[in-house]
């Protein structure tokens, strides 16, 4: 199974709760499935939650000892497992690392992204939003949901050139980038180890921070050949030993690819651009 079969079965979930409310409520896509829903105070920190079929129903536990936020999100994984017929692999690491996660679990993460944060409703309030993980934080409020998927949402829906970034142990787990970013090759290599100079690479190593700063986009991306420079906002966690960044370029446009051929050799061979008479609108910036 892929991720595109499991954002389209997410969103099939999604018009058929046709929830306006935000945050969305999550019992009504446990009743939509036709499930049961649980809380299992017995169960240890490091357990989210578990299903099983029981009869002709599915009975989802969840831990209730969990903040609220996790317990959503654990309700609409266990719900992606139903959905998608996935067994789960919850035996092998603790709820909260993504180091050698299996991709069964991945993909419901996928999945419960979708449910909690639904496309339409979401994409409104990013568009509306400054760029930085202060409007990451704020979302992840109003819609009851966790940075670390709050922000990889983020990302997905933007409509300029931006990534969001959770790294573990010094080493990126997963990107998730823009449309703008995976149009343009920006390759952001998971395991890699986080990048020399990079603002997430200080605060691993228990450095300071103070607000967006800049970064060369080359110390991020993969075999990247347009230069650039990108502002990084960053977040350290402790706890889990995870770092988050949310990296995008200063003026919302991706830099022109370099090439061989200079500028002049290009107009000479194509012509220049007709004149209309309509001048180019300066790109409005967002605060940060």
């Amino acid at each position: 199974m892929d991720e595109l079969t499991v954002v389209l079965k997410a969103r099939e979930l999604v018009n058929k709760v046709a929830s306006t409310a935000v945050p969305v409520p999550v019992e009504a896509y446990v009743t939509e499935i036709g499930a049961v829903l649980r809380k299992d105070n017995s169960l240890g920190p490091e357990e989210a939650g578990y299903s099983f079929p029981k009869g002709d129903r599915h009975y989802i536990c969840v831990n209730g000892n969990d903040r609220p936020e996790r317990q959503r999100f654990t309700i609409c994984h266990e719900i992606a497992h139903i959905v998608l017929g996935l067994p789960s692999d919850h035996e092998q690491l603790p709820w909260w690392s993504y180091a050698r996660r299996p991709l069964n679990e991945i993909l419901c993460d996928v999945f419960a992204a979708e449910l909690l944060l639904p496309y339409g409703p979401f994409k409104r309030f990013v568009d509306k939003a400054d760029i930085g993980l202060a409007a990451v934080e704020d979302l992840a409020s109003r819609f009851d949901a966790s940075m670390s998927a709050t922000g990889s949402r983020f990302a997905g829906v933007a409509g300029y050139p931006c990534a969001f970034v959770l790294s573990e142990e010094g080493a990126v787990r997963y990107a998730s980038r823009s449309t703008t970013l995976r149009q343009g090759n920006a390759w952001i290599a998971p395991r890699m180890a986080l990048p020399v100079g990079s603002v997430c690479a200080r605060l691993h190593a228990g450095g300071t921070y103070c607000g967006p700063e800049e970064t060369a986009a080359d110390l991020w991306f993969s075999s990247w050949d347009r230069g650039g420079t990108l502002l990084e906002d960053a977040r350290h966690f402790p706890q889990w030993n995870q770092t988050v960044a949310l990296l995008w370029f200063e003026d919302e446009e991706l830099p022109p690819p370099s090439t061989e051929r200079s500028q002049e050799t290009e107009e000479e061979e194509q012509g220049l651009a007709e004149l209309d008479g309509n001048l180019p609108w300066p790109g409005k910036k967002r605060r940060r």
